[in-house]
Parts: structure tokens; C-alpha cells; sequence
């Protein structure tokens, strides 16, 4: 394994901070702005005689607003960072599953990613089944707790094991499952691009532990391809018999009232009568 490269504090709070959600960075950011300002900008009472005594509370006091001075532009422009690397990370992430959702062999296209893409093809594959993710960064390809998953108040660990030649022992599952006890989770999924062995599949089994292996991630990944969007149906019109329209009394004006003839010649015959009947006779053909 390639030895990791040195990075300097900023480096390493940005990324840190770049795991959260961008707006959370820039929450961020404000309310460091708010209170380091407040600090920075407070007036010293200079009017008080000090003495021996207070000597340390001042050059506290004065240490501590050097550092604000400092910091409320500091750590607000470290936040915004974050939060723009946060935005890209996620861009990142929704192209590298979008490019195995589209390549002709994704079994091979994932194998060609290295663990920390792995990583974040696992974590986009959660975050589209509704889980929020909360990345961890474990200990590099060997082992530790990569993602923090959580979903209707419960919480879940996830820990990725790209290892395509060999599989996956009871050994990891055990170290998992007292993982999952320490960090109180609700459950917990083992996800690899390989197979797990029989042992670690009885292990798992009974303890809430799901086994992920190369072929369910794949039909995973395929089930949330995106689907071309249909277009809208037409609307469609209702269409009603043509109602008569109801005629006036050519003597009163009230409204009329289909009626049917009982007796006489024209027994049978359909007819408009007067809704004022008997004060008012008028008839009117249909």
C-alpha cells in the first residue's frame, strides 16, 4: 500500500469539515463570524488600575483577542472552503455511480476503482435509498467504520472491504459486530466488492448484520439507475351528454319542468310545463 502523503492542519480541518453537509459549513461560518467579531471588536476597559494579581487575566484576555482578530476571517474562509469541497464532493460521488450505471460491464468498472472510491460509490448507493451519510474516512483499505448511516432516528455503521481476490472472514465480521456494540448502533451493513466466506455469513446471520457482496451491490447500483423522464399525459376531457337547455314560461317567466302527458290524444308525449302549475297552464312543445 502507497504510503500517505503529509498534510497540514488546514488541509486536514477542511476535509474534515467537508464531510458535512455544505449548508452546515456555512451555518458554520456565520456563527464563528458572529462570535470571534464580538470578541475582537469588544472595548478594554483601561481605566482600572491593575495590579500583580490580575497580570494573567489581562494577557489571557489579550491572547484570547489576538486569536479572534485573527480568526474571524480564519475560520469562516476555512468553513466556506469546506463547504464549496463538500459541493464538489457531492458532484463527485453522483458521477462515479452515474459512470458505473452506465458502463456495459459494471462489475469491472467497479473493480477498477481504488477503496477510496469504492468508499464513496457505497455511500452515494445509501444516500439513494434515503439514508443520510456521515463519512468517517476508517482507517484506509484495511479496515475501520467508513460511513455512519442514519434513518428514521436510528443509527447504522457500514464498513467497505474492497478486496476483489480474496473473501471476507468471520474474523472482520466479529470485529464489526463489537463495533456496532461500542457505538450503539441499531445495525449495521459489511459491504464488499468480493464474497464473504460460509463462517462469516453464520456469523452474521441472527445478529442484524447485513453481508453486501459484489453481485447485490451491483443490482443495487441498478436499481437506482436513473430512468428517462416521461412525458406528462395529455389531459384528459370530460365529456357529458349535451343537457336541454331549461326554457322560461312564455306567460310568467318561471322556469319550466319536463312533464310526460297522461291521458287525452297525446298521452305519452313528452312536454314543457309551467313549474307554477296549476296557477299558471302554459305548455311549451319539444
Amino acid at each position: 500500500m502507497a504510503r500517505r502523503r503529509r498534510t497540514s492542519g488546514f488541509e486536514d480541518l477542511v476535509t474534515v469539515l467537508a464531510r458535512l453537509p455544505w449548508w452546515v459549513c456555512l451555518a458554520i461560518a456565520l456563527v464563528a463570524w458572529l462570535v470571534l467579531h464580538s470578541i475582537a471588536t469588544a472595548p478594554v476597559d483601561t481605566s482600572q488600575v491593575l495590579t500583580a494579581n490580575d497580570m494573567g487575566s489581562v494577557l489571557r484576555g489579550q491572547m484570547i483577542r489576538a486569536f479572534a482578530l485573527v480568526g474571524q476571517y480564519f475560520v469562516p474562509m476555512t468553513c466556506v472552503i469546506a463547504a464549496i469541497a463538500s459541493v464538489a464532493s457531492r458532484r463527485h460521488r453522483k458521477k462515479l455511480i452515474n459512470d458505473v450505471q452506465a458502463a456495459t460491464q459494471p462489475g469491472k468498472a467497479i473493480d477498477g476503482l481504488d477503496w477510496r472510491q469504492f468508499e464513496q460509490l457505497v455511500g452515494e448507493a445509501f444516500r439513494r435509498q434515503g439514508y443520510s451519510i456521515t463519512e468517517t474516512g476508517g482507517n484506509g483499505p484495511d479496515g475501520g467504520i467508513d460511513l455512519i448511516l442514519r434513518k428514521d432516528g436510528e443509527k447504522y455503521l457500514v464498513q467497505c472491504k474492497h478486496w476483489r481476490s480474496l473473501k471476507v472472514g468471520v474474523a472482520v465480521i466479529r470485529e464489526f459486530f463489537g463495533a456496532m456494540a461500542v457505538e450503539g448502533a441499531a445495525g449495521g451493513f459489511v459491504v464488499t466488492s468480493g464474497r464473504f466466506t460460509k463462517e462469516a455469513q453464520d456469523f452474521a446471520s441472527g445478529r442484524n448484520i447485513q453481508l453486501i457482496d459484489g453481485p447485490i451491490l451491483k443490482q443495487w447500483i441498478a436499481q437506482h439507475k436513473s430512468q428517462p423522464s416521461k412525458a406528462p399525459p395529455a389531459p384528459t376531457t370530460l365529456v357529458t351528454p349535451e343537457q336541454p337547455q331549461v326554457p322560461s314560461c312564455p306567460q310568467c317567466n318561471a322556469p319550466m319542468i319536463k312533464r310526460t302527458a297522461k291521458r287525452g290524444a297525446n298521452a305519452g308525449n313528452v312536454f314543457w310545463g309551467c313549474s307554477e302549475y296549476p296557477r299558471c297552464r302554459a305548455i311549451v312543445s319539444i
